[in-house]
């Protein structure tokens, strides 16, 4: 089986009327790996009663994993891949509510361990 991005391809172009480029640039996103990783974590909060929604948003520099506590609020964390960081703090953070960086890295397990601690708070309620 071989491991393949999971990607959206953009309706604005088409839409627009505007012919797809020969060269279409690379879209930022998770592989399977990192999204199986991030849907784990998501399970055990939604099975605590945490979480309830999530969404996936590709942008052109960035690839963002929303979670909300109902539809129709804004996201309370987001974790974001953003390779442009590679090389510096880490392409992988977790940003809270207020813009506030929780935790960033290299590793994605890593910087996901920040749940760690809600989860046993949630699981102790």
């Amino acid at each position: 089986m071989v491991e393949e991005p999971i990607s959206l391809h953009r309706a604005a172009a088409a839409l627009a009327g505007q012919a797809p480029a020969a060269q279409p640039a690379l879209q930022i996103c998770f592989d399977r790996r990192e999204l199986s990783r991030i849907l784990t974590t998501y399970g055990r909060m939604v099975a605590a009663g945490e979480w309830r929604d999530y969404a996936l948003d590709f942008l052109p520099d960035a690839a963002v994993f929303s979670i909300f506590r109902r539809a129709s609020e804004m996201p309370l964390f987001r974790i974001e891949k953003r390779p442009k960081l590679k090389n510096r703090q880490g392409q992988y953070s977790v940003i809270a509510h207020g813009g506030l960086v929780l935790k960033r890295g290299h590793d994605l397990a890593q910087v996901l361990k920040v749940f760690d601690k809600k989860l046993l708070k949630a699981l102790d309620k």
